[in-house]
């Protein structure tokens, strides 16, 4: 009866193991077939407070499958970037969208600790 408590609890460790190795490996797609060319879509008149996220196509498994663009609560300080797919040597990663921190003249420092943040010339 010990014996089979002990296994039992061995098994479902490695399942419990398992399954948060799958759904960390979901983080980064990366696959053989090119996705297909973006669907267009018809953005909606703009709306106070959001930001539209277009359409994008993501991996499920043997094939991509479209999701449809939808308005994002907007985030003061920050921009939006959709998913995209990157090509490299043949295969195709999926990178995930993101807010990042507005950074208008692209010198490391946010604009809200930057003095100068629309100074172009400051690399």
């Amino acid at each position: 009866m010990l014996t089979r408590t002990i296994l039992a609890t061995c098994f479902a460790a490695t399942l419990a193991l398992g399954a948060a190795q799958t759904s960390t490996a979901r983080d980064v797609i990366i696959v053989r077939e090119a996705p297909p060319p973006p669907r267009v879509e018809v953005v909606p008149a703009p709306r106070r407070g959001y930001e539209w996220a277009p359409g994008y196509w993501n991996w499920q498994g043997r094939h991509h499958v479209w999701h449809a663009g939808t308005w994002v609560r907007a985030r003061p300080g920050y921009a939006y970037s959709s998913p995209t797919w990157v090509e490299h040597d043949g295969r195709w990663q999926f990178r995930q969208s993101q807010w990042a921190r507005r950074d208008n003249d692209h010198d490391g420092v946010p604009n809200g600790a930057d003095r100068r943040p629309n100074d172009p010339t400051r690399r």
